[in-house]
């Protein structure tokens, strides 16, 4: 390992059990000798296995629903005291969406799980970032990441409503990226990651699709979890403070292929 985040403190949003893009994280952070406090929701952590994350990285948790400014306040209010100062990385990996969950094609939305699928996985990330902000509670040069998918540019139909969050995702990156940059020196990012069979990326129909077709597509093959943790832990180190604001493709190269020779030949058979 290379230390590359010896001193560095955060807040890891979402890591749910071994198979998450947060917990995996988590882990890199701690190898690369980072601390942090855990952070999700309430009924998220009755479903998953986020003491044993804690354990092994020697971490604390405190539970906060992100669509609420009250337990955000407190998230990052204690996550100071007990990392001892303000914070160098924060990392939002949420995502949910009710009509998915319920098989509720994208032409016939019910409106009301609409808003909760879109507080849950995009505004929520407004809220932490307007809680960070207002708290002056990040370092300069700090780092901010939220976990994409290229459904915001591309249409994938079984992605449902969740493309429309993951674009409104990274418009918010964007544009709390000016105003982090411009009055704090911190660095707000989204990462636009392959498709990735976690908990919740399962829940989405014809996945194994998504993930078959991605893999055959993009020339170094799909990226993994443990890719991405990889991935982010770049992004929250000093290696890479001038960027900000950016979407950035972590697909092995899906997102920039029209077509591969492994496509050709399945549909030539």
């Amino acid at each position: 390992m290379y230390n590359l985040l010896k001193g560095k403190r955060g807040i890891i949003f979402g890591a749910l059990d071994e198979n998450s893009i947060a917990w995996k994280t988590a882990e890199r952070v701690h190898e690369e000798g980072g601390k942090f406090v855990l952070t999700n929701a309430p009924v998220a952590m009755r479903m998953g296995q986020i003491k044993n994350l804690a354990e092994k990285t020697g971490s604390e948790i405190i539970p906060a629903d992100a669509t609420n400014m009250d337990d955000l306040q407190n998230l990052v209010t204690k996550a100071m005291e007990i990392l001892g100062g303000k914070l160098d990385f924060v990392l939002h990996s949420i995502g949910m969406s009710v009509n998915v969950r319920k098989n509720i094609p994208y032409t016939e939305s019910n409106y009301v799980n609409t808003e909760k699928g879109w507080d849950v996985s995009a505004l929520s990330f407004h809220k932490v970032c307007q809680v960070l902000y207002k708290n002056d509670a990040m370092n300069e040069w700090g780092s901010i990441v939220a976990l994409t998918y290229m459904a915001a540019q591309r249409t994938f139909p079984d992605y449902n409503d969740m493309a429309d969050n993951k674009a409104y995702l990274e418009s918010i990156a964007r544009s709390f990226g000016y105003f982090f940059g411009k009055d704090k020196k911190v660095r707000v990012n989204t990462i636009s990651q392959s498709p990735t069979a976690t908990t919740a990326g399962q829940g989405v129909k014809g996945f194994d699709g998504f993930i078959a077709y991605a893999d055959a597509m993009s020339p170094l093959g799909n990226a993994t979890a443990q890719d991405c943790a990889n991935y982010t832990v770049s992004l929250f180190s000093d290696l890479t403070r001038k960027v900000t604001m950016q979407n950035l493709f972590h697909d092995g190269g899906f997102s920039n292929t029209g077509v591969s020779n492994e496509v050709i030949e399945r549909f030539t058979k």
